[in-house]
């Protein structure tokens, strides 16, 4: 019960920029949360197809791989999709990788949707905790100017503490949306780069099962 009483007068003891930077610190949290969830929801289905198409793609049996990649709601089924479309009307290897290239287009700005905000949350939260930090030093020095000479070092003295519980709680809300930001950004490259690193493999496979047609000859 103490540690909570402690918490409600550091909060109360800020001043009112306390209330805009604890609901940055909500929102950070919300998106945070929601971020990796989606990550996670995204991998997992990336590995389970990848693992499905694998022994498909080796036996050349891309049908069966157009089937399943047509069902499945995953990133990377999306990415193989355009590119088995393309097999049938492509002559090239290029081609292909081009139609998955536009695809993989269409899919990286829903892994990295509102991971930018966390960023700019967390530079948000330190302003906001120096601003009423400094309100409440500009109050500070207005209400002891008006006091007790006598008074005037404990009233100050009290005044800043109080002032600076918005630094306080504005840096402790960015730090740990700082490192979330980049720990979401790290996952999310990670799973660009499986995408293009399962992309490649596609392409190798049907390069193996269907190589590229020859140019046609120059005209004499």
């Amino acid at each position: 019960m103490n540690f909570w009483h402690m918490i409600v007068r550091f909060f109360q003891g800020g001043g009112i920029f306390m209330f805009p930077i604890a609901v940055v610190l909500a929102l950070g949290i919300a998106i945070a949360v929601e971020r990796y969830i989606y990550l996670q929801l995204v991998a997992s289905r990336n590995r389970r197809l990848w693992n499905e198409i694998v022994p498909l793609l080796a036996q050349g049996n891309f049908r069966q791989v157009v089937q399943i990649t047509s069902r499945s709601d995953s990133a990377i089924g999306q990415i193989l999709s355009y590119g088995l479309a393309r097999i049938q009307a492509a002559r090239r290897r290029d081609d292909i990788e081009k139609a998955m290239e536009e695809s993989l287009m269409e899919v990286v700005p829903r892994l990295e949707k509102r991971t930018h905000y966390l960023a700019t949350f967390a530079n948000l939260a330190t302003l906001l905790g120096l601003l009423g930090t400094v309100i409440g030093l500009i109050n500070a020095f207005a209400a002891v100017a008006t006091v007790n000479p006598a008074e005037k070092a404990n009233l100050l003295s009290a005044s800043i503490s109080v002032a600076m519980n918005c630094t306080a709680f504005g840096l402790m809300t960015a730090v740990p949306i700082l490192f979330t930001h980049a720990w979401l950004q790290t996952k999310t490259t990670e799973l660009i780069d499986s995408l293009e690193m399962a992309s490649v493999k596609f392409l190798n496979a049907i390069t193996e099962r269907r190589p590229e047609a020859p140019a046609p000859a120059a005209a004499a």
